[in-house]
């Protein structure tokens, strides 16, 4: 967790993106430059400080805790993926807190699944910060949800219905602090577990924009959330690295 890459995210980006997406930038590559195309910096603290993270810990443990729970033991941690480096992130200090709210009520599943957790009627969630180390700036947000079974199929339509009905983007706001997702494209992406959706969209606040791919896996009564976006070159096309999304699906297989 030495790296030199250092992001900060202004408070109306933080709305739009969770903090942890941004955070897992602070795991990786140690020559990712300082992402001048990255969301507005101001009044922010460097992504993967210790001020960015929980007790003061660069990037926080993932490994799970005695006594953990099985959503926990299905999350990633650091040494399941080669090449990454996975950290439980605090929030970012300037993220503002609650589900962002969307201007559109068709597009509000899209912008609850960029909050703290995919949607409201999530049981408990475990969010991890992953880095890559092979891709300069390449930054994943995973998180895994306990459901009952009908809500996680309830929560895949209702995100496959909102992808195809705003298209044209949506404004979301969050403590009156607003930012914008535009061209939601649902995107190919193949991978394991009962059903997924997946899409891209351009996340833009404070004049800045950035690309971000998102996919949502149910496994049975567990929802795997990812989102890529790629913070040293902010309009390049991210994607979910599927090793990531398989190794994720892997351990929720696992811990059931």
């Amino acid at each position: 967790m030495r790296s030199k890459a250092r992001v900060t995210v202004g408070a109306a980006t933080a709305a739009l993106l969770p903090a942890l997406l941004l955070g897992a930038v602070g795991c990786s590559s140690k020559d990712a430059p300082a992402a001048g195309t990255a969301p507005d910096s101001k009044g922010s603290a460097p992504a993967g400080s210790p001020a960015a993270s929980p007790g003061g810990a660069p990037g926080g443990s993932a490994a799970p805790k005695a006594g953990a729970s099985k959503l926990e033991r299905s999350a990633l941690e650091q040494g399941d993926l080669p090449g990454y480096q996975v950290s439980a992130q605090g929030k970012n200090p300037n993220a503002p807190d609650g589900q962002p709210q969307a201007d559109r009520k068709a597009c509000q599943p899209l912008a609850d699944i960029m909050g703290d957790k995919p949607d409201p009627a999530a049981r408990e969630t475990v969010n991890r910060g992953v880095g890559s180390q092979k891709q300069v700036g390449l930054a994943v947000s995973a998180s895994v949800s306990s459901y009952a079974e009908s809500d996680a199929k309830a929560l895949i339509a209702r995100l496959k219905d909102a992808v195809a009905a705003c298209s044209t983007g949506f404004t979301a706001t969050v403590e009156k602090q607003s930012g914008s997702y535009r061209e939601v494209r649902p995107a190919e992406y193949k991978t394991a577990g009962d059903e997924s959706v997946s899409w891209t969209t351009t996340a833009v606040a404070q004049g800045v924009s950035a690309q971000v791919h998102v996919v949502v896996v149910r496994q049975g009564a567990t929802i795997v959330r990812l989102m890529a976006l790629n913070v040293a070159a902010g309009r390049q096309k991210p994607q979910v690295p599927h090793e990531v999304a398989d190794k994720q699906l892997e351990k929720v297989r696992g811990a059931g």
